[in-house]
C-alpha cells in the first residue's frame, strides 16, 4: 500500500485553518494512490491536536511531543523519521511560512522532489500538480515522475474537512538528535500593526480602489460595524496608507476564506481574487458590469456603492 502522510500546521497554541483542508486533500491522494492516510502533528498540545484533527477520512494520526513551538531541526528529523516508519509515497504540507521552511529540507534528505503551492492534485499512475504563475494570471501542470514526492499545498483551495472520524491517536516516538537542534523558539514579540487577523474572519466587507478617497472610508465601515463583520481591503487601499497592510487581501495580502465575502467597489483583479476565490459566498458591488470580480460572484450589484452600501447598512441595522 502506498501511504499518504500529511503535516498538521498550528501556530500559538491553535490549529491552523489550513491543517483542515490539508485533511481533504490528503484523503483524496490517498484513495488515488491505494493506501492510508496518516497525519502528524507535532508539538504545542498534541493530544488536544489530534483529537482536532481525527476526522472523516484520516485513517491514523501521530502525536509527536516535541516542544511548543515550530522549529525547523525538530521538524526535519520527525518528518523523516515518520516517512519512513510509514513508507510514505507522498508528503503534503501547508505553503505556509512554517511548511515552506522545512519542506526543503526534508525533499532534500529524503532525495525526493518538491513541488509548491498547489492549488489542485491528481494521480494517474503518476501524479500532476496544478499551480498558477505569473501572478495567477495563469495554470500550469507539473508533471511529476518520481515514486515519492513531498507536496504543499495553498490555504483556501481544498475544503476543510468538519465531520469527525474514527482514526487511531499513535504517540511516534523515535530518537531525536538534540545535538542537531540549532536554535529554540524563547518567546514572541507584536510587531507592526496587528489588530485583527482577517484570516479568521466569519464576514469580511472589503474595499477597493473605487472608494475614491479615505474619507469614504466611513460608509464601508458603517456596513462591516452592521453585519458585526471585518474590515478588508484590495491592495490599492493598504499602499495609499488608507489601512494598514494587515488588513489587506490577496496575493501578496492574506488568503482568505470566509464564509461571506463583500466586495466593495474592487474591480477583481487576480492578484486579488486569488486571496478570496476560497470564500464560500462571494457578493460583489461595482459599477462596471465588465469587471472580472462579476465572474466569481455568487451576487452581484452593479451600481453606486455611494447609494448601495448606505441602503444596505441601514437594512442591516
Amino acid at each position: 500500500m502506498s501511504a499518504v502522510l500529511a503535516v498538521a500546521d498550528h501556530r500559538r497554541g491553535a490549529l491552523r485553518d489550513v491543517s483542515f483542508e490539508l485533511l481533504a486533500a490528503g484523503r483524496e491522494l490517498a484513495d488515488a494512490l491505494g493506501g492510508e492516510f496518516h497525519v502528524a502533528v507535532i508539538g504545542g498540545d498534541v493530544e488536544s491536536f489530534a483529537e482536532e484533527l481525527n476526522r472523516e477520512g484520516v485513517d491514523v494520526v501521530h502525536t509527536v511531543d516535541e516542544g511548543e513551538e515550530f522549529n525547523h531541526d525538530v521538524y526535519v528529523q520527525t518528518v523523516e523519521a515518520l516517512c519512513e516508519e510509514v513508507d510514505a509515497t507522498a508528503i503534503l504540507s501547508p505553503n505556509s511560512v512554517n511548511g515552506l521552511d522545512y519542506a526543503p529540507a526534508v525533499a532534500n534528505g529524503l532525495s525526493i522532489p518538491l513541488v509548491t503551492d498547489a492549488i489542485a492534485l491528481e494521480y494517474e499512475g503518476g501524479l500532476e500538480v496544478t499551480r498558477e504563475m505569473y501572478g495567477s494570471k495563469v495554470e500550469t501542470t507539473v508533471e511529476v515522475g518520481a515514486d515519492r514526492f513531498f507536496v504543499t499545498i495553498r490555504s483556501g483551495e481544498w475544503p476543510a474537512v468538519e465531520d469527525r472520524g474514527d482514526a487511531s491517536i499513535e504517540p511516534f516516538e523515535f530518537e531525536l538528535d538534540e545535538s542537531a537542534v540549532g536554535s529554540r523558539v524563547q518567546g514572541f514579540e507584536e510587531v507592526g500593526e496587528g489588530d485583527v487577523d482577517i484570516s479568521d474572519a466569519d464576514v469580511l466587507v472589503s474595499v477597493g480602489r473605487g472608494i475614491e478617497e479615505e474619507e469614504n472610508l466611513e460608509i464601508v465601515e458603517a456596513l462591516a460595524d452592521a453585519l458585526d463583520a471585518t474590515l478588508s481591503a484590495s491592495r490599492p487601499v493598504v499602499d495609499n496608507g488608507w489601512l494598514p497592510k494587515n488588513r489587506q487581501v490577496g496575493q501578496s495580502g492574506k488568503v482568505v476564506s470566509p464564509e461571506v465575502y463583500i466586495a466593495v467597489g474592487i474591480s477583481g483583479a487576480v492578484q486579488h481574487v486569488a486571496g478570496m476565490k476560497g470564500a464560500k459566498t462571494i457578493v460583489a458591488i461595482n459599477t462596471d458590469p465588465n469587471a472580472p470580480i462579476f465572474d466569481i460572484a455568487d451576487y452581484g450589484i452593479v451600481d453606486d456603492l455611494f447609494e448601495v452600501v448606505p441602503e444596505l447598512t441601514e437594512q442591516f441595522e
